[in-house]
């Protein structure tokens, strides 16, 4: 069972990140790293402190500060004055960075050419595994 467990993640690992690097697509798509769309992402979805973001990100605070002081520059998020603490700021996006999250989700949600060319019941054990795998992980 190890063995096949281990082939079976080598082989999701190489078609997700080898064959199917979206991104790649989506940092040449938006023109900046997939670090800082990841931030972006995150930050479409909930606005938040820089301390949770960085949380968030799994990366330190002075890095984190670096991605969101270079999303501002470019006019895809905003810090406001948190209500719960002065001393710190809410980041959220703006209009435009809530465009390009969406376009980012849209190349990353895109699935990979050879997944129609699948039976229809391949495809439904896919997903059935890949739903009850993520319940696993959460």
């Amino acid at each position: 069972m190890t063995d096949r467990a281990a082939r079976a993640w080598s082989n999701l690992r190489i078609l997700l990140q080898e064959r199917g690097d979206r991104r790649r697509e989506v940092t040449e798509a938006l023109g900046m790293s997939f670090f800082r769309v990841k931030a972006l992402r995150a930050l479409a979805r909930d606005p938040m402190t820089l301390r949770d973001l960085a949380d968030r990100l799994l990366t330190d605070r002075p890095y984190t500060s670096l991605v969101v002081e270079d999303l501002a520059s470019r006019g895809l998020v905003e810090r406001t004055a948190n209500p719960a603490d002065r001393r710190s700021k809410i980041v959220k996006v703006t209009e435009a960075g809530a465009e390009v999250a969406a376009s980012a989700e849209t190349i990353l949600n895109r699935p990979p050419a050879a997944l129609y060319e699948l039976p229809e019941e391949d495809l439904a054990a896919l997903d059935r595994i890949a739903a009850h795998l993520l319940h696993l992980t959460d």
